[in-house]
């Protein structure tokens, strides 16, 4: 199957006019200009017209449980007092309502152009059913939480292991997600560590999030701090910043992807940097919250890798027509928006590539280059090379065509028609 277009963006290689991709068993065999591609078109090929083709989007950061609850929390003073906000709605959800807030999520990513997620499992039960019902790629990240614990932090993490391997990895991945280290323990971060290690596992942890968890843990103060000392053991706080938190209980390498990062303390960043962790940035998520500035120059200065995730539907405000929909799209032009310093081309990097790096799949999502998955996504462009990635910046909406493996999975690219290689001038 060859796919042409008016436009391709590889991600690491210039856009270019008149593009091609050729796709053998679900792989990208080649991927440049129509003319250097032709000589090796020996299938169907499919005319996009003008269309703007490009690797899809790999989201760094989900919830795809919570979509359905988009809006449905009122605007809180602070986080914490968020934080029990969702936890009570949480609490009169079932399994069929979580069940159909995941595919919903599912499907909207994959209507926008999102090809693979790295997505926070908080019910168990949807590990088997939900992911063999998309075709979305997910890494499926296990959340473990330690508040107010009826079994030790061992078991918690045998038991999640044992769960992670009698689950089918399917099309993406299988990982560990600590909730954070205000909802854990140094004993649970530990043996979380330790298990992702011995199982190769990635692990995802959202940190440094909020003023209140800096508090809690720089100055054994605070809402946060007030809130759980009668839910967990205090005994880590005091001891410096969350990040600190991590590195002491050893989960700072390149198997984490570290979410949120928003309040550094001094050597933060540095450390971030040295061991290799990779940052996941919430633009829609950050703004909802109030948050401070997303500390993106530092983290960069120290090499750290960032990259870029939609969080969930349950930290936005109160839903208009139309409603609240998960979308890269948002996310990078909401990021455009409020850093001006920051280039489109970086942007589109944290929102493709960078993603695939921090889950350890280089080379094989988040660009069009030979030997990668063939997941991409199109929508419509008459414009010229060097206005694509502007382009992909300010889009809205949903797209034209979805691909995984080399299968359309949502629309079909707008396609007129296909045609054999030699009918294409």
């Amino acid at each position: 199957m060859i796919l042409r277009a008016r436009t391709l963006v590889p991600v690491t290689a210039p856009p270019l006019e008149d593009g091609a991709v050729l796709i053998l068993d679900g792989r990208i065999v080649a991927a440049g200009r129509w003319a250097d591609v032709r000589p090796h078109a020996s299938g169907p090929v499919t005319d996009l017209g003008d269309s703007l083709l490009m690797p899809g989007f790999v989201n760094a950061h989900c919830h795809l449980d919570y979509t359905d609850l988009a809006g449905q929390l009122a605007p809180s003073r602070n986080f914490t007092e968020w934080l029990k906000s969702i936890h009570a709605a949480k609490s009169a959800w079932g399994f069929s309502e979580y069940a159909a807030s995941w595919l919903t999520g599912a499907r909207q990513l994959l209507e926008s152009g999102t090809t693979t997620v790295a997505n926070i499992e908080s019910v168990p039960e949807l590990l088997g059913v939900c992911r063999a019902a998309t075709p979305l790629r997910v890494w499926s990240f296990f959340e473990l939480t330690a508040l107010r614990p009826k079994v030790s932090p061992m078991h918690l993490v045998e038991a999640a292991a044992q769960l992670l391997q009698s689950s089918e990895p399917g099309r993406g991945g299988l990982g560990l997600s600590p909730h954070a280290p205000y909802s854990t323990t140094p004993d649970l971060l530990t043996a979380t560590g330790r298990a992702a290690i011995e199982h190769r596992w990635p692990v995802t942890v959202h940190v440094a999030e909020s003023e209140a968890e800096f508090e809690m843990f720089m100055y054994r103060r605070g809402p946060m701090y007030d809130w759980l000392s009668s839910q967990r053991p205090m005994d880590d706080c005091g001891l410096g910043s969350p990040v600190r938190a991590l590195e002491r209980s050893g989960l700072l390498n390149r198997s984490l992807l570290a979410v949120h990062v928003n309040r550094l303390w001094h050597d933060d960043a540095r450390l971030l940097g040295e061991r290799g962790a990779s940052v996941v940035h919430c633009p829609q998520s950050h703004a909802y919250f109030h948050h401070p500035r997303f500390p993106r120059p530092e983290l960069e200065a120290t090499g750290t890798l960032l990259c870029l995730g939609t969080d969930s539907l349950a930290s936005t405000h109160r839903p208009r027509d139309p409603r609240p929909r998960l979308s890269m799209f948002d996310e990078i032009r909401a990021l455009a928006q409020t850093d001006a310093l920051l280039e489109p081309q970086r942007i589109l990097e944290m929102a493709t590539v960078n993603g695939a790096r921090a889950l350890g799949q280089a080379g094989q999502l988040g660009e069009l280059v030979p030997g990668a998955w063939a997941d991409l996504t199109s929508f419509p462009f008459a414009g010229s090379p060097d206005a694509a990635v502007e382009a992909i910046l300010h889009h809205e909406g949903l797209v034209t065509g979805t691909m995984i493996g080399g299968e359309w999975v949502s629309g079909r690219g707008s396609i007129p028609d296909s045609s054999p290689a030699d009918a294409i001038s």
